[in-house]
């Protein structure tokens, strides 16, 4: 069977594209994943390269995953496979063997954002800076900044500008010292590391080079400097860089992701094949014209033209709603109308984005009133539980003693009555002598706790010898008094919190077949490399709740995009940056292609968020839709722009050329059964008199308005002229209309 067999003509293209750069545009469900693993097995079948000599790079360890079991299918009977892994995890093989040329132990530990927010508070508070005054985060945050554009820290310092940058660059310097003392890399120095290892040792560059004839780069839209900068060093000798990507998806430039890396691969490689993918096996038709509508108004892109042989579609759903829990429960509702056409009930078939995730709450409460079983991503996970935290705390320590962050973790838990002042001197013991706290901690001889303490992790550390880590942990729990503080506990929580426990032994059972040291390490490793959409697991029959960052990779048969207001989705501070709204539309491309056969959009009249009512005007992204793909709201734009009758008048952004667009009627309530009122309590017991929840009302005073909420004998109207006023029921002149 042909590695070519069952894939289209662009698709075999970029499968038989093998030497010299190649940048392959891939749209939204266009089949790039199975373009890019048949293109590796091509060529190790076809053309012969060793698989020693490739390496695959893409974002996610599930991404990577996907990707190892798609190539060894393809690879039946080789005995060996290519490089595949994600850039933090293939940069933590290479520092893992070289890093000592740095100055660092091969044994390193991996701080995650926690630790590291820990190890900046300490070295906050040793410079005398009050985190109530700077957040520790926000110091973080530019730090990292700074590592993804390879700046260290004596040049952050000589191009700080302001206040804040100044208090950075005061601090980038000794937090980088902290880490290296305690022989620990944060996520960005990972890259950072490894680039500047190639940087000081041209030969150890030219030998991976020499291994990685031929690289491969997945989501290159979402690489950052420091990555584009890796992948041009290994490509660089021999410029067999295949790099697949879609600017239109490029949704990441907030965490350093830089679109232009895509963008200007022809003018980095000049000689470079460009092929796109743009036949979609995901949604119908009209959901991809919907899609295009909305991203071919951005100037910052390739253009590219997404087609389908699934004719039709549904049309798209969009509805307005009176307020944030009217749209809650229109989701609710319509979610429990397609279960029912179902023989069995499926829920992992739908999923509800919203642009921030303060919106989950009122969806969390419609869909636990109405029973629809439903999973968030973006909540707590699994490793980050403060059970879960300790244990792999106490592994880390175990693997390397100098890890402070984790050791002050858990000196204390369980409880061991060393107090924070002995803490304290054993730090300052430490700071003085210019060695990590484990150590000045061993040449503690006063305190018999803390004494009992370090001898307690030294047999930890010989039983890592005899044990892989599944054994180990059980060895851990049960000797340093964790399982019984649990079990004391007799809380449904701590019950709860041991069975955690139990489950990151079932973890760790996969890497017993390993040496019980090189099993710790990569257990360790490899939960340290662990993203949010990793933990995203098939998993029950729920439907998903996410942010629209979230949903990106994804498909669900049947999506709701919710609070399409302007000020919300687009977000408030896009509106005055040309940029910034263009990605903004990049993510509702993003949202919309998520959709394989109905698509619902949503938006609200008016919305409780964040504390506080807002009023806006509906998204102009569903202007850009062509009115003979929707329905579900006005028939005939009757209402030029975004509605006289709320917004002040007509507006038309496009001008008179841009042909029939939708427009959203403001007024518009869909006439559906389902569409009932939303059932209000009075939490007082008054007696309302004949108002409810979405009467139109007048006031003498404020004039026209809608009841928005009724409780405790007050009323809560938003009024067309005064906004927002909350009355008594008893004594407000109101009359209802």
């Amino acid at each position: 069977m042909s590695l070519l067999d069952g894939l289209n003509e662009m698709q075999q293209e970029a499968v038989k594209a093998t030497d010299g750069p190649v940048l392959i545009i891939a749209g939204a469900g266009s089949g790039k994943t199975r373009a890019l693993t048949h293109r590796v097995a091509y060529l190790i079948q076809e053309k012969n390269v060793r698989p020693w000599n490739i390496l695959a790079v893409t974002f996610t360890n599930k991404a990577a995953g996907e990707m190892k079991e798609r190539i060894a299918k393809l690879l039946v009977g080789e005995p060996e496979l290519p490089t595949v892994g994600t850039f933090h995890s293939i940069c933590a093989q290479i520092l893992r063997r070289h890093i000592h040329q740095l100055g660092f132990e091969n044994q390193f530990v991996i701080y995650d954002a926690n630790d590291q927010v820990v190890l900046m508070k300490e070295i906050m508070k040793d410079h005398h800076i009050d985190e109530k005054q700077l957040n520790p985060k926000a110091v973080l945050g530019a730090i990292s900044q700074a590592k993804n554009q390879l700046m260290g820290a004596d040049d952050y310092a000589l191009h700080a500008h302001n206040p804040f940058t100044e208090k950075v660059g005061q601090l980038y310097k000794p937090y980088q010292r902290r880490l290296a003392k305690n022989q620990a890399l944060d996520f960005d120095d990972l890259i950072l590391k490894t680039v500047e290892l190639f940087e000081k040792f041209p030969d150890l560059l030219d030998h991976y080079q020499e291994r990685y004839l031929y690289i491969s780069v997945d989501e290159y839209q979402d690489t950052n400097h420091a990555q584009y900068t890796l992948v041009k060093m290994l490509a660089a000798k021999y410029r067999n860089l295949c790099v697949i990507g879609d600017p239109d998806q490029s949704i990441y430039s907030w965490r350093g992701a830089n679109m232009q890396n895509i963008l200007d691969f022809e003018k980095d490689y000049p000689e470079a094949l460009v092929i796109k993918l743009e036949q979609n096996y995901r949604s119908t038709a009209l959901i991809l014209e919907a899609a295009h509508s909305v991203i071919a108004r951005n100037t910052h892109r390739k253009e590219k033209k997404l087609w389908t042989e699934r004719e039709g579609g549904e049309k798209l759903k969009v509805w307005h709603s009176r307020d944030e829990r009217d749209e809650a429960y229109k989701v609710a509702e319509t979610i429990l109308k397609h279960v029912r056409q179902q023989d069995a009930p499926d829920y992992r078939e739908f999923a509800v984005l919203y642009r921030t995730n303060a919106q989950s709450r009122v969806l969390e409460e419609a869909f636990m009133r109405f029973g629809i079983p439903y999973k968030i991503v973006g909540g707590v996970k699994f490793y980050l539980r403060k059970e879960i935290k300790d244990i792999i705390a106490y592994l880390r320590v175990i693997q390397n003693p100098h890890d402070s962050v984790s050791l002050l973790r858990i000196i204390n838990t369980p409880a061991r009555k060393i107090g924070p002042k002995a803490i304290e001197q054993v730090q300052s013991q430490a700071v003085l002598s210019d060695v990590s706290f484990f150590t000045a901690l061993e040449r503690q001889t006063d305190s018999k706790a803390m004494t009992a303490f370090s001898t307690l992790i030294r047999h930890f550390r010989d039983l890592s010898e005899e044990f892989a880590v599944a054994g180990l942990i059980k060895h851990v729990i049960s000797e340093s008094g964790y399982r019984d503080m649990l079990v004391a506990d007799q809380s449904p929580e701590g019950e709860a919190r041991l069975q955690n426990i139990q489950e990151l032994i079932s973890v760790a059972d996969k890497y017993e077949a390993l040496e019980p040291r090189i099993s710790l390490a990569t257990f360790l490793e490899e939960i340290s490399l662990i993203s949010d959409l990793d933990q995203l697991e098939d998993g029950p029959n729920s439907a998903t709740l996410m942010t629209l960052h979230s949903a990106k990779g994804l498909e669900f048969s049947v999506v709701f995009i919710t609070g399409l207001e302007e000020g919300i989705f687009p977000h408030s501070r896009a509106l005055f940056e040309p940029h910034e709204l263009e990605e903004e539309r990049r993510l509702m491309y993003v949202g919309i292609t998520r959709a394989m056969n109905h698509l619902y959009l949503l938006y609200a009249k008016q919305r409780m968020l964040f504390g506080e009512f807002k009023q806006n005007a509906p998204s102009q992204f569903l202007l850009d839709l062509p009115e003979d793909l929707v329905e579900g709201n006005a028939p005939a734009p009757s209402i030029a722009g975004f509605g006289s009758r709320v917004f002040g008048g007509p507006v038309d952004p496009y001008g008179t050329d841009s042909g029939p667009r939708f427009v959203p009627d403001v007024d518009f309530v869909p006439d559906d059964p389902e569409n009932r009122p939303i059932p209000m309590e009075d939490d007082a017991g008054f007696d309302i008199p004949e108002l409810h929840d979405g009467d139109r009302v007048f006031h003498k005073t404020f004039g026209e308005g809608v009841v928005i909420q009724i409780a405790g004998g007050m009323v809560t109207v938003a009024f067309k002229m005064v906004g927002i006023k909350k009355l008594s029921l008893s004594i407000a002149p109101l009359r209802k209309l």
